[in-house]
């Protein structure tokens, strides 16, 4: 229940937000709307102000806004109140104002969660100079190594752990050209880039120069009378580096009622300390709280309105660079999600926090915005396209060629609907199981 409602709730704000651009921007320009709908399909809830229908229908995802005169076919008396009527600037900004509203509120709403400060990983904005290479992953088959610094993946710039991942995440199972600095020489290696997760996320295996830490040790279990001490940092267990809390708490787990030595770094100062981890059930535990090195986070209000353009103007190219690769082959169908897809990342972000989920919203509202300007028939930005090829060829096009556009626009949406919902469905274990094929 917590799902659908997170995903109604989010998407039923993104439409509105959609659509109401469409709506204040006819109604300023004198245009008359006939329906202002959320969803589509018959009617549920509606209720009729001056000459306007505002509705809520069975069907949520999408919504429109129907205004006078705006269809070839619709009864048309030539009047201004109507959509083709109208001058193509003035239908131009009454489809453009959709998009353009999206892309606020992903601007607002990602300031708004900035504003808030935020506890962040350490490294997170920080070079990428690799403290591990993990062992059999692409980068140690290429040779990369410990103090690396990667300076560019396919002569992409790279200036932080965020810009590597988001570079490598969205080339999975390529062989990507990286350059990095070593020693004071630069050098380039082409790396075959691994995939993991059921989105594919592409991955080469290097890992940034932190490590866990101990955030509370419980009094009289195997840490505390072994001396481990709040605030100890985790160098390695048994000779292996450790990174983060995960791999840390899975080594300790698979060791129940083994000796386990423990190099520890505190107060400047390394030193070894053996615990013997009690078995809990099938797992080994010490009593400790693990945690990863954080730091506080807390911009002020111009400040987040700032980060949150620059946020969005960089996420805006990945998307770009992403809906690019569909066509070169570069980006995985993988990647893609729908509605079902949708519908979990909302329950997950709603069993977090309401930040969780007004994040979200914000980079769903990005995406909305700029995929609804592609020019692609029945998008937005098809249509603004078929107006400006009018345009340029100074003469409308004929009811037949328009409706041959839009069905070609039509057939691409449906393909990549498809596509996405078996996306959605693959990820879900028991569905996946009656698909033989992949199996």
């Amino acid at each position: 229940m917590t799902t659908i409602l997170a995903f109604l709730f989010v998407l039923g704000v993104l439409i509105f937000v959609h659509e109401l651009g469409h709506f204040l921007a006819a109604r300023r320009l004198g245009i008359r709307v006939l329906t202002f709908s959320l969803g589509f399909g018959p009617k549920i809830l509606k209720f009729q102000r001056g000459d306007t229908e505002y509705c809520v229908s069975i069907v949520p995802l999408g919504g429109y806004v129907k205004m006078a005169g705006e269809n070839p076919d619709d009864p048309r008396s030539g009047n201004p109140d109507e959509f083709l009527s109208r001058t193509k600037w003035e239908r131009f900004q009454v489809l453009i104002m959709g998009p353009v509203m999206n892309l606020a509120l992903a601007v607002v709403v990602m300031a708004f969660v900035l504003a808030q400060g935020a506890e962040i990983p350490v490294f997170q904005d920080q070079p990428p100079v690799v403290g591990m290479v993990q062992a059999g992953s692409p980068a140690e088959k290429v040779g990369m190594m410990r103090g690396d610094r990667i300076l560019a993946v396919d002569n992409d710039e790279v200036d932080t752990w965020d810009d590597l991942y988001l570079q490598i995440g969205t080339r999975p199972n390529r062989d990507v050209p990286v350059r990095l600095s070593r020693g004071g020489q630069t050098m380039s290696v082409t790396v075959q880039t691994g995939a993991r997760g059921k989105y594919e996320v592409g991955s080469i295996g290097v890992l940034p120069d932190v490590n866990p830490l101990i955030k509370a040790v419980n009094p009289g279990e195997a840490a505390d009378k072994a001396g481990v001490k709040p605030g100890d940092v985790i160098v390695s267990l048994n000779g292996e580096r450790m990174v983060f809390k995960e791999s840390l708490g899975d080594a300790i787990a698979k060791n129940a009622e083994k000796e386990i030595d423990l190099l520890v770094r505190r107060g400047g100062e390394e030193r070894h300390i053996r615990v013997v981890p009690a078995k809990v059930g099938a797992k080994g535990m010490i009593g400790v709280t693990l945690g990863d090195e954080t730091k506080v986070f807390k911009p002020g209000p111009m400040e987040a309105v700032k980060l949150s353009v620059e946020q969005n103007w960089k996420s805006s190219g990945l998307i770009f660079r992403t809906l690019g690769g569909l066509f070169t082959g570069e980006t995985s169908v993988r990647q893609l999600q729908g509605p079902v897809g949708i519908a979990q990342l909302s329950g997950e972000a709603a069993r977090t926090d309401l930040l969780s989920v007004l994040s979200l919203m914000a980079v769903l509202s990005l995406n909305l915005g700029l995929i609804n300007l592609m020019p692609v028939p029945v998008l937005d930005g098809g249509h603004i396209t078929i107006m400006a090829l009018e345009g340029i060829a100074r003469r409308d096009f004929s009811m037949q060629v328009k409706e041959k556009m839009l069905l070609a626009g039509f057939v691409v949406l449906m393909m990549l609907m498809v596509t996405v919902i078996y996306n959605d469905l693959t990820r879900i274990s028991w569905l996946e199981r009656l698909m033989p094929w992949r199996n």
